[in-house]
């Protein structure tokens, strides 16, 4: 009798998962029973993905922000009606959203959804092998560039690009969408591992990758980081900085993320050797005394060297973070604890790099450590921070406690492993996001991305459909319905 009341209800939640959108209440009321809160969470991800499909999707693709009214829309910049952004939160973040959705639910519209994400990604795939910041469906537009499968602009620009995670986010969605569907997909099965060859062509024989190429790199000595002898503010400028080895904005992190999957999702051994090879470069790349910590930008020398005129030659704290995080990734992937070996001095000059007010710089003079800003207007070089540029993270908190914690951790071979959250403990959060959801399934914020939910004819063209809440939210119900599965 047990066992047929639970087939009972089994096959109630599902008749109740599949009821008419129309009927159902995407409000979570106190006392809704567990299995009811769950079918809840369904059908509001349910009506939230077909809006962002009909409605904000451009050929399957997303950029950062919509007006209410569909009429104008933005990525890091103005975005024409036939682009889709790749750097997060674009397309990929978005597909992959809508894949956590899929893996809670086993509903066959998010994987639909995510699969038309990945197929966007795959128009706009580039002849070097991965992604720049953005695609472009008409081919005339003027960021369209020389898209590998002949539909793009031909003499537009073919650099594959790792700067803020471009072609590592996109290299992740065809990966975990090529595993849903069995790696039966043909075209995103071929395009990925075409992707992931090119990327593997962009590394150097040091381990080091430049921000973006367009054909494999050619081969240079192998040496440790070191200072430059000559005046580092008016020699050794690259106008193709892009070409030569770097850290900046996480590219370590993400880059490790994308390889260690490749690795787990294929199983060929050459991802797993990058990685160690990456490892082995963030070691070289380690600065001397007294700055043992890490550059934004180097040369071959891995000297560093000048990026964007507001992007000077130093030693960094916002990278040597990331570096140090990915570097406590490398030793417990590999169980090699050599990848901790550079940790203990560089957390030593992060402490002692602290500003005033408690935060890093994210630049420090080479040698005197000195805290290197610019002025606002003139872009001049400064030690004065009272007058910054808005657009840049001149400054970056930074918690090198917990950081130092962590480090203590894996040096006494404990590993990373947290608590999973409970149901119970993600309820509150899963349903404050249906209640923000309106009739239509959109999720509205303000100017300052606030959440809206009551549109009293407000001006739509102050209000917006954000894909990084998009993201946050649909995760958020699909963790709860996860977490719920579970005893």
């Amino acid at each position: 009798m047990w066992t047929n009341n639970r087939c009972l209800l089994a096959l109630i939640t599902v008749a109740t998962i599949r009821v008419s959108l129309d009927t159902v209440s995407l409000r979570a009321d106190d006392g809704v029973p567990p299995h009811d809160m769950e079918s809840k969470c369904t059908a509001g991800m349910l009506t939230a993905t077909r809006y962002m499909r009909t409605n904000v999707s451009v050929k399957g693709g997303y950029v950062y922000k919509v007006t209410l009214d569909l009429k104008q829309r933005w990525g890091e910049g103005v975005a024409t009606p036939t682009e889709i952004w790749v750097q997060p939160p674009g397309t990929p973040a978005v597909g992959m959203a809508f894949l956590k959705a899929y893996n809670a639910t086993g509903q066959t519209a998010f994987l639909d959804a995510a699969t038309e994400s990945a197929d966007a990604l795959l128009f706009g795939q580039l002849e070097s092998g991965c992604w720049t910041d953005r695609i472009d469906f008409d081919p005339k537009g003027k960021n369209a560039g020389p898209y590998r499968h002949g539909n793009g602009n031909r003499k537009g620009r073919n650099y594959s690009t790792l700067d803020d995670d471009k072609s590592q986010s996109a290299l992740r969605l065809l990966m975990a969408v090529d595993k849903a569907h069995q790696f039966k997909n043909e075209r995103i099965h071929e395009a990925v591992l075409f992707g992931l060859d090119s990327l593997l062509k962009a590394q150097f024989a040091n381990g080091g990758f430049p921000q973006g190429w367009q054909k494999p790199v050619e081969s240079f000595p192998v040496v440790k980081a070191s200072f430059p002898e000559y005046d580092w503010r008016t020699e050794g400028r690259f106008k193709n900085y892009w070409d030569f080895e770097t850290l900046n904005d996480g590219l370590a992190g993400t880059v490790v993320k994308t390889l260690q999957l490749a690795y787990e999702t294929y199983g060929d051994q050459r991802y797993r050797e990058a990685m160690v090879k990456f490892g082995n470069f963030l070691i070289l790349a380690q600065l001397p005394e007294p700055q043992p910590a890490w550059a934004q930008q180097y040369n071959h020398q891995l000297q560093p060297i000048w990026a964007r005129r507001f992007e000077p030659p130093s030693v960094v704290g916002f990278e040597s973070i990331d570096v140090i995080e990915t570097l406590l990734v490398l030793a417990e992937f590999t169980g090699d604890q050599k990848y901790l070996a550079p940790t203990p001095s560089a957390i030593a000059w992060l402490k002692r790099s602290l500003l005033p007010d408690g935060q890093l710089a994210r630049f420090y003079e080479l040698r005197t450590n000195r805290p290197l800003f610019f002025t606002k207007d003139a872009y001049e070089l400064t030690y004065d921070d009272s007058n910054l540029p808005t657009h840049y993270g001149f400054k970056s908190r930074a918690n090198i406690a917990k950081l130092e914690a962590k480090v203590a951790d894996r040096l006494a071979g404990k590993t990373s492993k947290g608590k999973s959250p409970t149901a119970s403990g993600l309820r509150a959060d899963a349903e404050k996001v249906l209640a923000e959801l309106d009739g239509s399934g959109r999720w509205v914020t303000n100017a300052k991305g606030q959440p809206v939910t009551n549109i009293d004819g407000s001006d739509s063209g102050e209000l917006f459909i954000e894909s990084a809440v998009f993201i946050k939210n649909l995760s958020a119900l699909a963790a709860y319905i996860e977490a719920a599965k579970k005893p």
